[in-house]
């Protein structure tokens, strides 16, 4: 990565530290992403054509939603592996959730691949945003939250493996993943700093630390879990560091100053989706980590972690 943050010049790249490219054209943000999904990475070999379909717009979709923007359209790279029923499956779900998110397909390519080899998909969005907030936007007196519910991914993941039994909307969450779209929209022109929860709670607020020459304080007694987590995992210490370390949540993780509170409460209002306020933003660099306002160690692990 570091490579290619070398070669990226132009500002639209944030040096590659963002969740998007936001290049201006006549006053206009053009919001471009491209996520890939890698078979026994990124999904199971078992999960069924359409879901994988589905998470690979999603994936996408949810960066636009952390910069703001609304859809425009899609673009694919897709493998044909001479699976001819996996591959109108696959499709299907494309179709369904290109529907559903209101953002058509515009093109892409198709290649072909020697029959067994791992599918690799991947897939760019592209959207439109008045207001897209980076990464690094996070000041000290800043106030963090997030929506909707932290783990349920993760702990769908060991459902849809057999490692443990669970709630089957667990599964869904983790197979099925709602890019927060609308309230990314709503949130973007009255925060300091957003970006979606992907590679877990913990890495990802680490993250937008680092992007923001900040430090960011959570406590983890605030971190919301679902009735659904709860029922699966408890709501003990461990269970709620294993929920803020999962990822696959798409959530949207942000700070605001204190004068927006009342206004974040509005959009959870209307939109009927819960924000959360889980810390802040404070003086200085890196993570900490509390509960119920007590310090704790942080865990050896943060979250998922993509290599060099």
């Amino acid at each position: 990565m570091q490579s290619l943050r070398s070669i990226s010049f132009h500002s639209a790249a944030r040096g590659l530290f963002d969740d998007a490219a936001v290049l201006e054209i006549g006053g206009r943000h053009l919001v471009l992403t491209h996520d890939m999904v890698v078979e026994g990475v990124h999904y199971l070999p078992t999960d069924p054509p359409a879901d994988i379909a589905w998470k690979l717009v999603a994936v996408n979709l949810s960066d636009l939603a952390a910069k703001g923007a609304r859809p425009v359209g899609l673009l694919t790279g897709y493998c044909l592996s001479g699976d001819a029923e996996w591959d109108r499956a696959f499709i299907g779900g494309l179709a369904e959730a290109a529907t559903a998110f209101d953002a058509p397909l515009l093109g892409g390519d198709t290649v072909a691949v020697p029959s067994g080899s791992a599918r690799v998909l991947g897939l760019t969005a592209i959207g439109e945003s008045n207001a897209a907030p980076a990464r690094s936007g996070a000041r000290p007196g800043d106030l963090l939250f997030v929506t909707g519910t932290i783990g349920d991914a993760g702990a769908g993941l060991a459902v849809a493996r057999g490692e443990r039994e669970g709630p089957a909307l667990l599964a869904e969450r983790y197979r099925r993943p709602q890019p927060r779209l609308a309230a990314g929209q709503r949130l973007a022109p009255i925060v300091h700093a957003m970006m979606d929860v992907s590679d877990g709670l913990l890495i990802d607020a680490f993250r937008m630390g680092q992007a923001s020459k900040a430090r960011l304080l959570i406590d983890l007694a605030q971190v919301p879990l679902s009735a659904a987590y709860l029922s699966m995992n408890g709501a003990d210490r461990s269970a709620r560091i294993y929920a803020a370390q999962a990822g696959d949540d798409y959530e949207l993780l942000f700070a605001a100053p204190p004068s927006a509170r009342d206004s974040i409460e509005a959009i959870a209002a209307d939109l009927g989706l819960p924000i959360t306020m889980i810390g802040k933003v404070c003086e200085g660099s890196g993570l900490v980590l509390q509960d119920d306002g007590e310090d704790m160690p942080l865990p050896d692990r943060l979250g998922y972690e993509h290599g060099a």
